[in-house]
């Protein structure tokens, strides 16, 4: 079996290995989707081909939707060259459930795939024809968090994006810019409405890329490349939108175990790719199931019938709501209170992770203690029944190949959202925080992993965080074993408001946060003996 077009037409091979083919001609909805183009995407890796192409998918197998995804991707081009060309831009998408069984689908809703290599005319071109098209409805991005950055920590422009606002449209190479010459050939063409919708995991995300592409068009407009109507063209929100969303849906690198089951099942040309750029992609994705994408109902110029397909339509309120349930309570807390701990007890694996009865008890302490508490109900979803899939479903599942090494990744940037904003509201209702304990215990846990190394006195490597190196010198002079090192290190840390959003000494449990270090550190083993003493 080969995922390709001519592939596809050995259908009883593929039944018989229990993997699900469309219900529609493939070549025939990407000659749709060629002339008739509704829907683009930028940023078209994992988390893409699998949650978002199978939304179009589905809605394309029902008759509600009538062409493809266009699929542009501005950073790796290799993902286009490798997984996307030869495969016809299908995608096998694999469901990985707690079980062991999986659920396999091939998605073929990826009617278009674009290079967007700087300079290359072609693209850039076809890009334009895409874009000044009227029926185009909605535009969509998954290009991480970084993608909307358009200045450094000192406030300068990226270089790239100081050339894009010299160079003018027609030289745009980074995706704000990109997006921003194509919204102005759009203009031209006669100012069509459109939404732009960022679908990744950020606060405020439709804010991030309206503010990033309104400050290009500005600075644009300054050169005099475009005029002041452009500017004020993509400013109003009844001709060109920028919905808020909240998507979640855990999907890890493609995994060697799923790689090699499709090959025993007769599926040839699965190898997984690894880019200069070190993306790491497959022609399958593998993923769990649950998902959620919760989008603001805001597109000015129409959009697919998205709810048919499980999303979540709702007013910008409602996103915001689920989106802080998530990441202050409900998910990403958990993560980050977890992923550190794990790599101190020297787990590899997250799934095991959450067999420890240490972890378990920590991981209920901060979510459905702490943080539920005082998490706003967003109506449309239950934090209660969101946290407890989490917590019994999601996070044990042992077929998900994810590591606390991963999620511990850039822990020192996310502890102020997921940790800070509960510590806040503690503040507003007693004030202070006092009555905290497992998120008290998750920070002391943080800054014991710093330490990098384990509770069998192995050491082990960082996982990437841009603090790294500065808290590290901070706390260089501790030692396990011996908790009298501890003096004042760790005042400037937890009176950080910069890191926590607030200065936790002020908030009544910096003093507890550094006696439970000191109990972790008094031993090997201290981690587990601080957690019994503080949760029983």
């Amino acid at each position: 079996m080969k995922l390709t077009y001519a592939g596809l037409q050995e259908r009883e091979a593929f039944e018989k290995a229990g993997i699900a083919l469309p219900a529609y001609d493939p070549q025939k909805l990407a000659e749709t989707t060629a002339a008739s183009p509704e829907w683009v995407h930028f940023g078209i890796g994992n988390i893409f081909r699998i949650f978002i192409g199978s939304i179009a998918d589905d809605l394309i197998a029902s008759g509600e939707l009538t062409s493809g995804i266009t699929c542009v991707e501005t950073f790796d081009f290799e993902v286009v060259d490798k997984v996307y060309r030869p495969y016809d831009n299908l995608a096998l998408c694999v469901t990985l459930l707690g079980d062991g069984t999986s659920e396999k689908r091939v998605v073929a809703s990826l009617g278009e795939a674009i290079a967007a290599r700087p300079g290359d005319q072609d693209a850039r071109s076809r890009l334009n024809v895409i874009f000044s098209d009227p029926g185009l409805q909605m535009v969509s991005f998954t290009i991480t968090e970084k993608g909307y950055a358009l200045k450094n920590a000192a406030g300068e422009y990226f270089s790239f994006v100081a050339q894009d606002i010299e160079n003018g449209p027609e030289a745009a190479s980074g995706a704000m810019a990109l997006v921003t010459a194509l919204l102005y050939e759009r203009y031209k063409a006669g100012k069509a409405p459109l939404a732009l919708v960022s679908m990744d995991n950020v606060s405020h995300n439709g804010e991030k890329l309206r503010a990033a592409v309104l400050e290009i068009a500005a600075a644009w407009m300054e050169r005099n490349y475009v005029p002041e109507d452009f500017l004020k063209w993509i400013s109003r929100e009844n001709e060109v939108s920028f919905p808020w969303t909240m998507i979640d849906k855990i999907t890890p690198r493609p995994s060697e175990s799923v790689q090699k089951m499709l090959a025993d099942l007769g599926v040839e040309d699965m190898d997984i790719v690894i880019t200069d750029k070190r993306t790491y992609i497959a022609p399958f994705v593998n993923a769990e199931k649950p998902q959620y994408l919760v989008v603001e109902d805001n597109f000015p110029g129409g959009r697919p019938p998205l709810e048919k397909a499980g999303v979540y339509m709702t007013d910008r309120e409602t996103v915001n709501a689920c989106e802080r349930m998530k990441v202050t309570v409900c998910l990403n807390p958990l993560h980050t209170a977890l992923a550190p701990y794990g790599c101190a007890l020297g787990y590899t694996r997250f799934s095991d992770v959450m067999r420890d009865e240490e972890m378990l008890k920590l991981v209920r302490q901060v979510g459905p203690v702490e943080g539920m508490a005082v998490v706003k109900d967003p109506g449309i979803l239950s934090p209660k029944d969101f946290i407890e899939e989490c917590i019994n479903v999601r996070f044990p599942n042992e077929y998900i190949p994810d590591t606390p090494q991963r999620i511990a990744v850039d822990t020192s940037q996310m502890v102020g959202i997921r940790f800070g904003e509960t510590i806040k509201e503690y503040i507003a209702r007693d004030g202070d925080a006092k009555k905290l304990v497992g998120i008290p215990l998750a920070i002391a846990g943080w800054l014991r992993y710093l330490l990098a190394v384990d509770e069998d006195g192995n050491a082990y490597e960082l996982s990437p965080d841009p603090m790294n190196e500065e808290l590290q010198e901070i706390l260089k002079d501790i030692e396990i074993g011996k908790p009298e090192t501890l003096k004042d290190q760790l005042k400037p840390v937890l009176s950080n408001a910069r890191i926590f959003g607030s200065d936790l000494y002020e908030a009544g449990i910096g003093e507890l946060i550094e006696e439970m270090f000191r109990s972790e550190i008094s031993e090997f083993g201290g981690i587990r003996k601080t957690i019994r003493q503080y949760l029983g």
